[in-house]
């Protein structure tokens, strides 16, 4: 089953919360964590990743209870406000980990020279350079989704500060974002 992201993020914003395996709908969802591969087809923000269904990063995983029962998967009720903040979360902490490897993480990934310590991901590898920014700017983009849905619904955004602290990082190190100036 290929869960359609688009799809699922609608619902969240309709209220209404499809179980991913299951198809039913639901008040509510259980929410968690997991890093088991079997679990992969269940956790709508994966539906990109190109390992698919062999990878084994954690990811946030949403099923019914009946569903999380079966599946093994221990997890928190969500009603679709809670789900909308969960999601924002999970964004966020993408976002984190994309702005920590271009600032600097990337390095272990190459052979660098004494040269090249001085230089930015851009210089060295800068394909890798380009899909990291393709991947921040999907993130971004997904992030601002949910920016407005909080707006819509006139409820207040979970640390409103962590904007600011983000596009302030990225700035410092000479990158646009999308998610102000």
């Amino acid at each position: 089953m290929q869960i359609n992201w688009e799809e699922t993020i609608n619902q969240i914003f309709e209220d209404r919360l499809t179980c991913p395996r299951c198809s039913k709908d639901h008040p509510e969802l259980m929410v968690a964590y997991s890093r088991r591969p079997t679990l992969n087809r269940f956790a709508p923000r994966h539906k990109d990743c190109p390992r698919g269904d062999e990878c084994e990063a954690r990811k946030l995983i949403t099923l019914c209870e009946a569903c999380a029962g079966e599946e093994r998967l221990p997890g928190s009720p969500a009603d679709a406000d809670q789900m909308l903040e969960t999601y924002m979360l999970d964004c966020r902490r993408d976002l984190e980990d994309a702005l920590d490897y271009i600032a600097d993480l990337w390095r272990d990934d190459f052979e660098l020279t004494t040269e090249d310590l001085s230089q930015g991901l851009e210089e060295v590898a800068p394909e890798v350079f380009k899909d990291e920014s393709i991947w921040r700017d999907r993130l971004e983009t997904e992030y601002l989704r949910y920016h407005l849905e909080f707006r819509a619904r006139q409820r207040r955004i979970p640390h409103p500060g962590w904007r600011a602290e983000y596009v302030e990082e990225l700035r410092a190190l000479g990158y646009d974002t999308q998610l102000g100036d």
